[in-house]
């Protein structure tokens, strides 16, 4: 990369100056982006992460669940912590109960770090840097103690039956001993509860046994609601069958009465039906007589109304066909005097484009007349600018001939000059003999003050307020502050470099080029008549 540049800032031809003022910001500004990019830390959803260092508000450190910020190169420096949950195994033995009975209570707890902020700032403060294997020795020191401290107020009874009381009692004492140091209780599973007094036994089996005599007497119970029950169905039974006997024998009487009055009842009718279906016959006959005289006067009827209703159909088809046939020609007639408006409409149109060629005509033909006039108003104008630009002309030759005098005079002036040196030069040459080399160097010598005034006008305008470097220490002997001063003062033109472009080498007690640094330098950089030494 620094080839690259130096070689289009040779191409370009650009000065020292300008190269530095161009390549100092554009480091700078990298070297910030650098900074800013790698110094950003983001905190993934299942980890905190914790800014120690200089802080705000005087605190121990900073801590992140989620997001991101920047952090402080030196000042601070920045860990994570894991939220990922812990199961703990806690298989506590001999635990005094309030009545000094001895139980076991082996059991689970699954912690994990809380992300409160107080907590997090405890969870910094004292976890940060352990192990999972020595975050689970803490807590479970921490979870000992509290649960031996929970069993000394409770009974066997209350630990046995009142599960409920026990975990709250239990989640509430190890929850706020954990989150002094960061952690907090997410779930408690309490395996079993036994004693080495077989207390918890027996009340089980006081319990079985209670249970076992209940269920007896709730068997005896039950034993003799079937016995009074199926007892009292019979009886019941018995009384049913016998009332049903009774209405049976009753209702064979009834119906044995009821027989013969219904004989009777049917024999008066049959008299009585007879005589009133003859009736009844001749009466239908004369209906249906009447019926027949009236359904055929509907027939009728209904045939007329039928005719004048398809005489109907009839005349109004025809209408429709004559307002069809009208639709028809009031159509057509529409399309003509549609064609004879678009016909006028191209008459008016071709009238309007003769009226706008003739006018375009008179147009040009004003504008001809126009035009010579201008014309000859032009040709008046040229003839006046170019008696003007010859008498121009006239005043900066004559301003000319004085200057071309002037610069003579200086060329003669300058041509003795040169004339002079140029002898000065062939004594110098002459006075040098056989050591012809002696010449340039003795030249070189005299324009010394001037190269050197020109070198320190490569840096004399630059204006650095301020040069921070970020210096990591020795990097094989050469540190990135020599580095620095030691490119700047490259940046500056060489007098052997600039005697070697010359075709001059200059003597020994002047110094020597490097021929490591040399070597070093591209093709670009090197003088095209140069050779290496």
């Amino acid at each position: 990369m620094p080839d690259t540049l130096m070689a289009l800032f040779a191409q370009n031809s650009m000065a020292p100056t300008q190269i530095a003022l161009v390549v100092v910001p554009l480091m700078l500004v990298l070297a910030i982006l650098v900074i800013v990019v790698k110094q950003y830390k983001r905190c993934p959803s299942n980890k905190i992460l914790v800014v120690y260092g200089k802080v705000r508000d005087e605190r121990a450190a900073k801590c992140l669940h989620g997001g991101g910020t920047f952090v402080v190169p030196l000042l601070q420096d920045h860990a994570y912590l894991s939220l990922e949950p812990l199961a703990i195994d806690i298989d506590l033995q001999s635990a005094l109960s309030q009545k000094n009975i001895r139980v076991n209570v082996p059991s689970t707890f699954t912690i994990g770090i809380s992300t409160q902020r107080e907590i997090m700032n405890a969870a910094a403060e004292r976890l940060l840097g352990l192990g999972d294997k020595e975050i689970q020795h803490q807590a479970r020191d921490i979870i000992l103690g509290q649960m031996r401290l929970v069993i000394a107020t409770l009974t066997i009874e209350e630990i046995n039956q009142d599960r409920e009381k026990f975990l709250d009692l239990v989640n509430k004492n190890v929850n706020y001993e954990l989150n002094k140091i960061g952690l907090q209780v997410i779930n408690v599973n309490i395996r079993d509860i036994t004693d080495e007094s077989g207390y918890i036994e027996a009340l089980g089996r006081k319990a079985a046994a209670t249970a076992i005599n209940q269920a007896k007497v709730e068997v005896a119970e039950a034993d003799r609601s079937g016995e009074i029950g199926q007892a009292a169905a019979n009886r019941d039974k018995e009384v049913q069958v016998a009332t049903q006997h009774a209405q049976s024998a009753m209702g064979q009487k009834e119906a044995d009465r009821d027989q013969r009055i219904t004989v009777a009842k049917l024999e008066a009718e049959t008299v009585s039906s007879e005589a009133e279906a003859s009736r009844a016959q001749d009466v239908a006959i004369a209906a249906q007589q009447a019926i027949a005289v009236q359904g055929k006067k509907q027939a009728e009827a209904e045939q007329r109304v039928r005719v004048a209703s398809l005489e109907a159909d009839a005349t109004k088809g025809e209408n429709e066909s004559r307002a069809s046939i009208a639709d028809y020609e009031a159509t057509l007639a529409e399309r003509r005097a549609e064609a004879k408006r678009r016909g006028e409409v191209a008459m008016a149109q071709a009238e309007r484009d003769v009226l706008q060629a003739e006018r375009e005509r008179e147009q040009a033909k004003l504008e001809k007349e126009q035009i010579v006039l201008q014309n000859i108003e032009r040709q008046k104008i040229e003839i006046d600018a170019d008696a003007e630009a010859e008498r121009i002309r006239r005043v900066a030759q004559g301003n000319a001939d004085g200057v071309l005098a002037k610069y003579k005079a200086e060329a003669e002036g300058v041509r003795s000059v040169l004339e002079a040196k140029a002898k000065g030069y062939a004594d110098l040459m002459a006075s040098c003999a056989d050591r012809k080399d002696l010449a340039p160097a003795l030249l070189m010598i005299e324009k010394m003050p001037e190269l050197v005034a020109e070198q320190v006008k490569a840096i004399q305008n630059l204006k650095i307020d301020k040069v921070t470097v970020w210096d990591g220490g020795d990097n094989g002997g050469n540190s990135s502050t020599a580095g620095f001063l030691r490119g700047l003062i490259g940046a500056l033109p060489p007098m052997h470099e600039l005697a070697e472009q010359a075709g001059i080498d200059l003597p020994q007690y002047l110094g020597k080029l490097n021929p490591v640094a040399d070597e070093r330098r591209t093709p670009t950089e090197k003088a095209p008549d140069s050779t290496d030494e």
